[in-house]
């Protein structure tokens, strides 16, 4: 298990170019399960819940070819069927959230897929009902077996229908999307999730002869086709390492220019950020964030407490909770920080507060932060990492306390981020890893 070394209390100035999306990542890859041609996706970020991935597509017999940092070409043109069976599948999957989304294109294209419970985050239930449930609306069946904790899901023929999702699930939209591209017929998702990601899955079926409308709205329509081909597809920025950079720059009084963000896909990120005071500036397609000694929370206009609360795309995006709720310790103001979809997410306050910040938990989903206007500088300690987006932010709030702070299962981080250390070492953070 690996652990950071952090030295805080330093301001960091330069540039920082953001990954490809990881959530996208996860849905592209599972992708290529769709057609026997080539599919060349670039801007794939090296982290490990991606890579894990492509190495298990690898094991079921797609080929797979590094064509440079960050392309891939991918060919799934022998799929050994039997390798979702193996001890070995049964384990790997497991370890991978991910995982999940390859059982759509497999019903798709092959009328049965297999999957071990997925692992993933410690952020509480993160229920798959919604995938395989869409699936049962296709006309497929599933059995799960406790015991084993792993699912069959068959499918001899997939037939197009209307639906209505239970919740609008980001990974069960595309995993049900992928399966009705092969169906026969027409298939309508009601509540369906609009998220970047799920456009650009969408963007690329169509690329690879899929029939998709609605694209971006909560309804979508597909219209299903007999087969696949191969295309090329480009990943977009990661819009959560964006916000994780924007927090940064305020949190440790830096200034900073996130290169290449695809500003205009990034939805109501900014403007959040906004709110708590920082001031950022829109260059071209980069955001340059000026060093600010101090920021002030914004307040309603009949001058009660903001709220921050996560939702539904357009809605703020749950995996930047934890991001704002760190960057809220050291503005001038208070806030409400409401994080309702996963109940365990706010956990990790707990060692915000041992830092020195002023955080009062109310519940599971929702925290006052009382922010210090930096009269009360945060302290190192040692804590450990219990999902991505806590780890980052842990990860902040030692970058900006004063002395040395140790944070323990960065495995999760890396999870999420490439490379994070030299790429923040490169603008003056003092960051080590060990062992």
């Amino acid at each position: 298990m690996g652990s950071f070394k952090v030295t805080g209390g330093k301001q960091l100035k330069g540039e920082l170019i953001p990954q490809g999306a990881k959530n996208e990542a996860l849905q592209i890859i599972s992708a290529v399960l769709l057609t026997e041609e080539e599919v060349i996706i670039s801007n794939i970020p090296n982290i490990r819940d991606v890579m894990k991935l492509i190495e298990l597509l690898g094991e079921m017999g797609v080929q797979v070819l590094q064509l440079n940092d960050d392309t891939f070409s991918f060919r799934a043109k022998d799929i050994n069927l039997e390798y979702l069976i193996s001890d070995t599948f049964k384990q790997k999957g497991a370890s991978l959230r991910g995982s999940i989304m390859i059982i759509g294109p497999l019903l798709a294209r092959f009328g049965k897929a297999y999957i071990p419970e997925p692992g993933g985050d410690k952020i509480g239930r993160r229920p798959v009902d919604t995938h395989l449930r869409g699936f049962e609306n296709l006309g497929a069946k599933f059995e799960h077996l406790p015991g084993d904790r792993f699912y069959k899901i068959n499918a001899s023929h997939l037939q197009g229908t209307y639906m209505v999702l239970d919740e609008a699930s980001v990974t069960g939209t595309a995993n049900i999307v992928m399966a009705a591209t092969l169906a026969k017929g027409k298939t309508s998702i009601y509540n369906a999730a609009s998220e970047p990601y799920v456009q650009q899955l969408c963007t690329m079926l169509n690329s690879m002869g899929a029939k998709i409308t609605g694209i971006g709205s909560n309804l979508l329509h597909i219209e299903g086709v007999t087969q696949l081909g191969g295309c090329k597809h480009r990943m977009l920025p990661d819009m959560i390492e964006i916000g994780s950079f924007i927090g940064l720059a305020a949190t440790t009084q830096s200034e900073i220019t996130i290169k290449n963000c695809a500003i205009d896909r990034l939805g109501v990120i900014p403007k959040t950020f906004q709110k708590m005071g920082i001031e950022m500036e829109f260059r071209g397609d980069d955001i340059y964030l000026p060093s600010q000694a101090s920021y002030k929370i914004d307040t309603l206009i009949d001058g009660s407490i903001l709220t921050i609360k996560d939702g539904i795309w357009p809605a703020f995006t749950p995996d930047l909770i934890s991001i704002a709720l760190v960057t809220a310790t050291q503005a001038k103001g208070s806030v409400l920080i409401h994080q309702w979809m996963f109940e365990s997410r706010l956990f990790f306050v707990d060692n915000l507060i041992d830092m020195g910040a002023s955080i009062i938990l109310c519940d599971p989903h929702r925290a006052v932060v009382i922010g210090s206007n930096r009269e009360t500088k945060l302290r190192g300690i040692t804590m450990s990492s219990p999902d991505i987006r806590a780890g980052v932010s842990m990860l902040i709030a030692a970058l900006a306390a004063n002395g040395q702070s140790t944070i323990h299962n960065i495995e999760q981080i890396d999870r999420g981020y490439q490379f994070i250390e030299k790429r923040l070492q490169a603008i003056g953070a003092d960051i080590q890893r060990i062992d």
